[in-house]
């Protein structure tokens, strides 16, 4: 970076500030992950000049022979992937994605049942803050207070009683299996179409390691980045009847011209997902969470549902009478970075939460392991049971320090 170092010294400085961060800290938010240094020049390539409104073969631009190439095999790889039939590379975010499925069978005011947000759900699933909840009416289904998974009568039962358009499945902070061929049957009882948000999970479904959705979805959208390791990014994948209305409804429907940098970005990611190296790291990154998860509870510390089948754990923080916000200002300031959490009937509001989401799909990337998992775990129990006492947190600044220090990031940097 020695032309930026030259020309924008604060823009470097901020850079490198992060980079420091990423090697020093310990990251464990669930939807953060290291992207290889291949995904990181293709980024930082040529083709963030090149406009390419329209799809390969049908550009309203000249000059997208070679952008053309990029974006079909970032296509036919995500077909290869996931066994989709049509796969639109060019959202900008999950986001974006789940708002082009909307945009393609949905009216305003529409009924949609989606997860709750504070069971485990997304803000594009109906929050009331946010487009989805503001332009349909969403009908929320939850996890169940006893055994916190998802309670699949209560989901027929909503469905039945409001006869939704579409139904959403999905989460952001679920931590189970979930079961895409009872809510294909549920949405075939109602006639209802079924859209999957696979954003967390699509590394672990690319490999094997949580069944694919799309088999029984009409729409599955997820975000690129995640467990997928990719640049951030979205993309949809349909049935061939759909895939007309889809892509119109990114071009020209939501979005302008695609990002073709980021999109040869999604194309190496994909290429790398194709790998065998990808599935023994997908398969790591669940062996890391089960025994973070089982070295948690060891220190005393509830865990929503009692445990994990996928990259991510929620911690009701309530046995150690913390806050999700105190919890997690306290694990930042020894270097382990997690997010505040609602958990299912969470009694504190979202700003505070009784919660932390923790996700092993970034250690994992970096080359943390089982015994790591034991480590880090005992470094979280004390901070959270010592929160307070500077002469506890120094050491685990300290034990932080040694472990990071163990596995490079980013070493040519």
């Amino acid at each position: 970076m020695n032309r930026l170092a030259k020309q924008d010294e604060q823009v470097f400085k901020a850079i490198q500030d992060e980079l420091v961060r990423q090697r020093s800290k310990i990251e464990l938010i669930a939807s953060e992950n290291f992207v290889s240094e291949a995904v990181m020049e293709a980024q930082g390539s040529v083709l963030t000049n090149k406009y390419a409104e329209g799809y390969p073969g049908k550009r309203y631009y000249g000059g997208c022979e070679y952008v053309d190439v990029v974006e079909d095999l970032a296509r036919d790889r995500a077909k290869q992937i996931f066994s989709a039939e049509h796969v639109n590379v060019q959202p900008h975010s999950g986001a974006q994605a789940n708002m082009a499925v909307y945009f393609t069978i949905l009216e305003a005011g529409d009924t949609v049942l989606g997860m709750n947000l504070s069971h485990g759900g997304h803000l594009t699933h109906g929050s009331p803050v946010n487009f989805s909840g503001v332009q349909y009416n969403f009908i929320e289904y939850g996890v169940d207070e006893e055994t916190q998974v998802i309670n699949y009568e209560d989901v027929l039962e909503k469905a039945r009683k409001h006869q939704p358009k579409l139904i959403v499945a999905g989460a952001s902070a679920y931590p189970r299996v979930i079961d895409f061929k009872r809510f294909r049957e549920i949405a075939d009882e109602v006639g209802a179409y079924l859209m999957v948000d696979m954003a967390h999970i699509a590394g672990l479904v690319a490999t094997g390691h949580h069944p694919s959705p799309v088999p029984y979805a009409d729409f599955v959208t997820t975000t690129t980045h995640k467990t997928l390791r990719g640049p951030r990014g979205g993309m949809i994948l349909c049935k061939n009847e759909f895939a007309k209305k889809i892509d119109k409804s990114i071009f020209p429907g939501i979005q302008g011209g695609p990002l073709m940098h980021v999109i040869a970005a999604k194309a190496v990611a994909f290429g790398e997902a194709l790998q065998d190296d990808f599935k023994k790291y997908s398969q790591q990154i669940i062996e890391n969470a089960q025994r973070l998860a089982a070295a948690l509870k060891k220190e005393g510390l509830d865990l929503v549902s009692g445990g994990t089948d996928n990259h991510l754990l929620l911690v009701d923080l309530r046995s150690v009478n913390l806050t999700g916000k105190i919890a997690e200002e306290a694990l930042d300031e020894i270097g382990i970075t997690v997010n505040k959490n609602t958990i299912p009937f969470d009694p504190e509001s979202p700003f505070v939460t009784s919660g932390i989401r923790i996700g092993t799909a970034a250690a994992t990337s970096r080359g943390f392991g089982l015994e790591d998992m034991d480590e880090i775990a005992s470094i979280i129990g004390l901070v959270l049971k010592n929160h307070e006492d500077e002469t506890k947190l120094e050491e685990a600044r300290q034990r932080v320090a040694a472990l990071s220090g163990k596995y490079e990031l980013y070493p040519a940097f």
